[in-house]
């Protein structure tokens, strides 16, 4: 209800008239005014409520207007709290929200759009970011790196034997961050996978369907060409454009394409739009339930300590390569390969420079790759000009002498049953959850490899007629620490053997029935190639087996 504070010559007649109020309401919601006539100068005078003053003159009737009873949204994604989910027994339940978690949440919603099963998906971290960071107005190469440093969590100063690594806790994880890199893998990789390379390539098709994986991203640059013409007639003929997961159709017609680069945010909108589900944020899974062989669900804790039961036929792990092990283990779950084989990319870095004077005026991006062969266990990475290959409509691309080009290689690494991540014993987060320790180390045929690659880049800065770039503090080429390619893998490795295995071919861990893992750690190998695509893969193919299982 409002007041009104009348003024001289006022009446609750002419105040009526004057606002468009019914004298009736007036005189029942103001007892205290004997009159409707008389003068009421100072007194307070009680309007209806929620009914906008219109003046007589105007005879449209006035719109509804309760703003009390309007539905409300507090945040980009409608999220669910934990108290709502311990009330409902889902059908799946999805422990991480990044390329693996989030693959498996689209390919659910897609294939169960039309009926009443219940997902829930659960998420450590918080509402970082809506997109992938290169689609933020503000952000920029130079702003890209210390922003990732910033919100990330460095494990790595606690791992002596991984000290690059890290975590973000976030939802969509670090596919908000990720290089937006999307090979295949070679298929000399795929050897002795329990997956034949038939049936990789059905789910490679529609994970490059789901990732708008093209070769379109540098279409028509001349940079681009030019550099591969130059790599590919002096040595290195199976030079290629990056495919890259973008969104290259431009907004038409009211659709919005906004989101270009890809994460997995992206694979939560579709879902959200072909069917509902269940979204929990800063909640932490810190243990999986199993009763009598069978998945029961999943305890989670929130953010002020809270535990929490939701109950799920199936559970689904899409931590990370860290994260799904450790919960495994802190779960009391047996395995004899969970935790081991972890593997990484030996990781080399270089920076070079080419004259400007040999392009021509427009350039464009450049993103090239010389990919992994049966007889090349490495693969070389390179963009430019290094702090445009992507860059906002707002920044001005400056005129340079020289153009910088960032090159990358990524070696194989052997899987290794004594390269693990492991419970740290002596150590436990503010949850009660052992922290992990980690062994690693390269072996000599890991090693041979990364002389190998040091090599193969000295001839490809010839072969594009470019120099090193050196200071006194960086090195033409130098070696990355373990950890810091960000591509860890393997942890929780697929295959028919349990002995050499954490789970069997479709995903599901041996010996219990309805728990999944799908993320990087169920890869069984990762060659040379970013195993985002490779991991996005699997995960539809996770999907659809739990799909027609719960059918």
């Amino acid at each position: 209800m409002r007041i009104y504070v009348s003024k001289e010559g006022d009446t609750l007649s002419g105040i009526s008239k004057k606002y468009g109020f019914e004298l009736n309401d007036l005189l029942t919601l103001n007892p205290h005014i004997p009159s409707p006539e008389i003068n009421i100068p100072g007194i307070n005078v009680n309007f209806p409520p929620f009914k906008r003053p219109i003046a007589d003159q105007i005879s449209v009737p006035v719109c509804p207007f309760d703003p009390s009873s309007e539905e409300m949204l507090e945040h980009w994604i409608p999220l669910t709290s934990l108290e709502q989910m311990a009330e409902t027994d889902y059908d799946v339940i999805i422990v991480g929200t990044g390329a693996g978690g989030g693959a498996v949440l689209r390919r659910l919603c897609e294939r169960w759009r039309n009926n009443g099963k219940r997902i829930g998906i659960i998420e450590r971290g918080s509402l970082l970011l809506p997109t992938h960071v290169r689609n933020i107005p503000t952000m920029n190469n130079a702003r890209f790196g210390p922003y990732f440093r910033g919100v990330s969590k460095w494990i790595g100063k606690s791992l002596p034997e991984f000290p690059g690594a890290r975590e973000l806790f976030a939802l969509g994880g670090r596919t908000l961050f990720w290089g937006m890199s999307a090979p295949r893998m070679d298929v000399s990789e795929m050897t002795g996978w329990p997956v034949t390379e038939k049936e990789m390539d059905f789910y490679y098709k529609i994970a490059e369907q789901v990732m708008d994986v093209s070769n379109g991203y540098t279409k028509g640059s001349s940079f681009q060409e030019n550099i591969l013409n130059r790599l590919r007639y002096n040595g290195f003929p199976e030079a290629a454009d990056v495919p890259t997961p973008a969104d290259l159709v431009p907004t038409n017609y009211g659709q919005i394409h906004s989101d270009v680069f890809w994460s997995s945010i992206s694979a939560l909108a579709y879902g959200l739009n072909r069917k509902s589900f269940d979204l929990a944020v800063n909640a932490r899974a810190v243990e999986v339930l199993v009763e009598k062989g069978k998945t029961a669900g999943i305890k989670v804790m929130s953010l002020d300590k809270k535990p929490y039961f939701l109950k799920a036929k199936t559970v689904v792990l899409s931590g990370n390569t860290f994260e799904t092990p450790r919960l495994l283990l802190h779960s009391g779950i047996q395995g004899r390969a969970i935790g081991h084989y972890l593997t990484n990319h030996s990781f080399l870095l270089s920076t070079v420079k080419v004259s400007r004077k040999q392009f021509p005026e427009v350039l464009g991006p450049m993103s090239v790759m010389i990919p992994q062969t049966q007889s090349r266990p490495y693969q070389i990475q390179m963009g430019g000009p290094e702090g445009y290959l992507w860059y906002q409509r707002y920044e001005q691309e400056p005129l340079q002498d020289e153009l910088s080009i960032g090159i990358s290689a990524f070696g194989k690494v052997e899987s290794r049953f004594e390269n693990q991540v492991y419970l740290d014993p002596y150590k436990r987060d503010e949850y009660g959850v052992p922290e992990i320790q980690v062994q690693f180390s390269y072996s000599e045929k890991d090693k041979a490899i990364i002389n190998q690659m040091a090599s193969a880049l000295t001839q490809v800065v010839s072969a594009m007629g470019a120099s090193f770039h050196t200071t006194d503090s960086h090195p033409p080429i130098c070696l990355m620490p373990p950890g810091s390619d960000y591509h860890e893998s393997v942890t929780c490795r697929m295959g028919d053997d349990p002995s050499t295995s954490a789970t069997n071919r479709y995903g599901q861990i041996h010996g219990v029935s309805g728990l999944y893992a799908a993320d990087n750690s169920i890869l069984p190998s990762i060659g040379a190639a970013n195993p985002t695509l490779t991991t996005v893969a699997l995960s539809v193919r996770v999907a659809d087996y739990i799909s027609n299982q719960l059918k």
